[in-house]
């Protein structure tokens, strides 16, 4: 194993000649974490299977085997299909840009920073908050599924007292150290892993003609047809477009979390290694699992099913289940019940890891409150868990008879707040690329390079942004002043927060030789060591499926 050396010589560049250190053990790393001195001891405990997992637990929720239904009914087979590979192309782009950032500089907190030292402070304000927003919303978006998901077996259940038992049970599991809150979240995502392939494989089964409707093949693409008519009348085709467009936002909020393994880059052992090798393979696994569970849902499940009309967000709306449902297999449903009921409190496990680590990243920007910071002795940010936990209360407003409207709200927040995020990463990888220029530092030289760059980041900022602004279209057909405010409340809720603080603090945008390329860097040079991997067929397959 070699590393490079000369971090002293100059600050402006990597390590340029190689040596051979020992390899670093678990004990090294965190004593290294501590003599590093930053003013939150968060822990690098985290191994490589923990980072890639508590991504795929963030991503894998709801959004997949929930709402992946409405994109059914909205776009048809065909026209879900491409959103979600096309929507896939924009998150890679955002994971990419990512890595080369987050491989150099491993920040301890959220990489919301980045766009801080290398943009302008005030965008680095204004995406952490909105994006800690959306992960605390989507907490308690997360325990309101896990109640609706019981009352699949009992309709008459409070499903208050489940948001309740279940919003204790997380928030004291992100209260234990990081080492055991990750090997939690290993085995709840490794159960959402299991099951999306499983589903994979039932999908090839039923549709090959092992279900009671024998031999399915392409037949829900013929009739009610690939592409769903949305919205608009007397204008086939433009409808078609219409439905695809309609559901990218859904897309978006699916693949939400993708990005979460930047965030963990922070408590992670070995980050120079475990970081790019994480983020190549979350993104081709949680492509592969969307992509593919998207194609199969719209083989064994045709758009006009009633089930997936009747508007409701239960888990009888379900793709997954109604696929059961109409092959026939009368355990099976109940089965996949309870196997969403897991998915969605891993979903909510992720949900308070990461908004918690976002408030410690602001608060070490000095974006909130320095208590945010604290930590236990196992480096747990507590106060930060606590602040963000509390937002799953949230959850409760679903027993209000108006609680349903102003959760609809919140949750196009958390959809298009994804967006917004993804936006302002690119940005600040473009301005990461133009300080490393201006330093004088070839992209050559870093740990991990990112391919197509510049213009693959600029593919993904301007498709982002043409998302974010046009997502809204529906409420001009016809015109809607509610509809059009819960489209664009997460844009205006951004434009307010960074005109905010620019105004209060007269902030400047970053000059390119003067971004921050050091804070967190040069401390991470000397953690680096090889790690073994398996080398048998089965360890392979093992490995690139768990970690």
């Amino acid at each position: 194993m070699e590393t490079k050396e000369g971090a002293n010589a100059t600050i402006s560049k990597p390590l340029e000649s190689s040596h051979s250190p020992k390899p670093a053990s678990t004990h090294d790393v965190e004593k290294a974490e501590h003599e590093i001195g930053t003013t939150v001891h968060l822990q690098r405990r985290l191994q490589s299977r923990h980072l890639q997992m508590i991504a795929i637990g963030g991503t894998i929720g709801t959004g997949l085997f929930i709402g992946s239904g409405g994109a059914l009914a909205n776009a048809g087979p065909a026209g879900a299909l491409i959103a979600y590979a096309f929507v896939g192309t924009l998150v890679y782009s955002v994971m990419v840009a990512l890595g080369e950032m987050a491989t150099y500089i491993p920040i301890s907190g959220a990489f919301t920073a980045y766009a801080a030292r290398f943009v302008d402070p005030s965008l680095g304000f204004a995406m952490g908050w909105i994006y800690w927003f959306s992960w605390a919303i989507t907490f308690a978006l997360e325990l309101t599924a896990s109640g609706l998901i019981i009352q699949y077996w009992s309709p008459n259940l409070n499903i208050g007292i489940f948001i309740g038992v279940f919003w204790a049970v997380i928030t004291a599991i992100n209260f234990l150290p990081v080492s055991f809150y990750g090997e939690v979240e290993f085995y709840f995502a490794s159960t959402k892993v299991l099951t999306v392939v499983g589903f994979l494989i039932f999908g090839i089964c039923i549709d090959a003609g092992a279900g009671q409707n024998g031999y399915l093949g392409f037949h829900t693409w013929n009739n009610p047809g690939a592409f769903a008519e949305h919205i608009v009348e007397n204008n086939p085709a433009l409808a078609k477009f219409v439905g695809f467009w309609a559901v990218l936002i859904q897309a978006g909020f699916s693949y939400q979390g993708t990005e979460l393994v930047a965030i963990a880059a922070g408590e992670t052992m070995n980050p120079r290694k475990t970081v790019p090798a994480a983020i190549k393979k979350t993104f081709y696994r949680i492509l592969l699992f969307f992509v593919g569970a998207i194609f199969f849902i719209g083989l064994l499940v045709p758009y006009d099913n009633q089930d997936l009309l009747n508007g409701t967000t239960d888990a009888a709306s379900s793709p997954f289940v109604i696929a059961a449902k109409l092959a026939g297999v009368p355990v099976l449903p109940s089965l996949i019940n309870a196997v969403l009921l897991t998915v969605v409190l891993s979903a909510a496990n992720s949900n308070v890891y990461s908004g918690s680590r976002i408030l410690v990243g602001l608060a070490n920007e000095r974006f909130a409150p320095r208590a945010l910071t604290l930590t236990t002795s196992g480096g747990v940010p507590y106060v930060a868990v606590a602040f963000t936990s509390a937002f799953g209360l949230l959850g409760f407003m679903n027993e209000s008879s108006s609680g349903g409207t102003v959760f609809n709200w919140l949750v196009n927040i958390t959809g298009v707040a994804g967006f917004i995020s993804w936006t302002c990463i690119g940005i600040a990888h473009i301005a990461f690329m133009r300080a490393l220029e201006a330093r004088g530092v070839s992209r050559d030289t870093l740990p991990y390079k990112a391919m197509g760059q510049p213009w693959f980041t600029w593919y993904g900022v301007g498709f982002n942004i043409l998302i974010i602004l046009t997502q809204g279209f529906t409420s001009f057909l016809p015109w809607s002043t509610s509809n059009f405010f819960v489209a664009y409340v997460s844009l205006i809720l951004f434009v307010v927060l960074y005109v905010g603080h620019k105004l209060v603090f007269r902030t400047k945008f970053v000059k390119a030789i003067e971004a921050d390329l050091d804070t967190g860097r040069t401390e991470i040079d000397e953690m680096y060591f090889e790690e073994i991997v398996p080398t048998t067929w089965y360890g392979k397959i093992g490995h690139w499926l768990l970690g």
